[in-house]
């Protein structure tokens, strides 16, 4: 991928120099959130949850508190690569949004190290990137992209740049109202995981709208080298909730779906890729996911 071509964005801070630290213990691995995941579900108990518990556990003995944040250094090439990945981002779906007679609103990305508070509260970095849409950030330890390739064999800048558009993808569904309406049948109690559940097309739509973005980037700055779209099909293969289910209990449970299977994942990307607009994204109406 060469992403040196696209613009960089200002909406990056660095909070890794002072990022919140758990006191005493080492954080979960991106296995050990698998197995936390299916253990919950398999439970009945909301994995977030458990999560939660497990980083109050380790914070007894040592405080948090919010992090310092800065401008990325510019010789910071893996910061570079992402306010490039994110200014293209911005770029896209300023365009998109305003052939529909909407503004766009930028989100900010915040690289931490560790751990993070957030509107949503403390967040291990074994959580993986993730979106608040209480501040409407982005959070990614980017040794989240080293664990994806060592671990499952997801590598090159493209999977990464695959997972940032999916996490941008979720701040999409926010300015939508996409999110509201998956939280608010939630609050009403009604089952929201489970193979076709509203978490399982939220998720999928996102993996959809990455794709979207992949198709403008494309256009735009014609960045991509050859193996550059199997890098992020292999990296939404390798976190679909079928294969992760199997690596960590060796069964699978589409009952405790919330992302959808590799198959699922890896389909929605390209349907984005390839139409490169949001009305094929609608896995809400899906009749097959």
């Amino acid at each position: 991928m060469r992403w040196k071509r696209g613009r960089r964005s200002d909406n990056v801070v660095d909070a890794r120099g002072s990022s919140s630290r758990m006191g005493g213990g080492k954080g979960l691995t991106l296995g050990g959130v698998a197995i936390v995941v299916v253990i919950g579900l398999l439970s009945g108990q909301d994995p977030m949850q458990i999560l939660g518990q497990l980083a109050g556990q380790a914070m007894q003995g040592g405080s948090v508190s919010a992090p310092q944040s800065s401008a990325p250094a510019s010789n910071d090439e893996q910061s570079e690569f992402v306010r490039a990945v994110l200014g293209d981002t911005e770029d896209t779906w300023r365009e998109i949004f305003q052939g529909a007679n909407r503004q766009y609103r930028d989100p900010t990305l915040v690289l931490f190290r560790g751990g993070v508070n957030s509107a949503c509260g403390f967040a291990n970095s074994a959580v993986g990137p993730f979106y608040c849409p209480g501040d409407q950030r982005v959070y990614i330890d980017l040794a989240f992209f080293r664990e994806l390739e060592q671990r499952f064999g997801a590598a090159g800048d493209f999977a990464q740049a695959y997972v940032i558009a999916h996490e941008v993808g979720h701040h999409v569904q926010t300015l939508l109202g996409v999110s509201a309406k998956v939280n608010a049948a939630r609050q009403r109690g009604e089952r929201v995981e489970g193979a076709s559940g509203l978490l399982v097309r939220q998720e999928l739509q996102a993996d959809c709208l990455a794709g979207v973005w992949a198709y403008h980037g494309q256009r735009r700055n014609d960045w991509l080298e050859p193996g550059d779209i199997e890098e992020a099909l292999n990296a939404a293969n390798a976190i679909g909730d079928d294969r992760l289910q199997k690596q960590a209990r060796g069964q699978v449970v589409p009952d405790s779906f919330t992302h959808g299977t590799s198959e699922q994942r890896v389909r929605w990307f390209k349907t984005g890729f390839a139409q490169g607009n949001v009305g094929s994204c609608d896995t809400f109406k899906a009749a097959r996911l």
